[in-house]
């Protein structure tokens, strides 16, 4: 064992960590685009796609673009319920 002689009256204190219960814990709120009524969030989510067809960013779906589109969802479903035995 070491020679501690230069600690004099040293005092260790354990460490103890308090955990809160569960009941004791504040229960979570939804924040941002959560915590708003549905209407509100239609509203903003509108705000936004018009912009971005305003600005020329947004992106209309042709018919054969909408076609493939459904297509490849579909497969992709079907494969994922052959995975897990759905």
């Amino acid at each position: 064992m070491a020679h501690l002689s230069h600690i004099t009256n040293a005092t260790v204190m354990p460490t103890t960590r308090t955990t809160k219960k569960a009941s004791e814990t504040p229960a979570k709120r939804p924040r941002g685009f959560a915590a708003m009524d549905p209407e509100t969030q239609r509203r903003i989510a509108s705000e936004g796609g018009k912009a971005s067809h305003e600005s020329g960013r947004g992106h209309r779906f042709t018919s054969e673009e909408a076609r493939a589109a459904g297509r490849k969802g579909g497969q992709a479903s079907r494969s994922r319920d052959v995975r897990t035995g759905a």
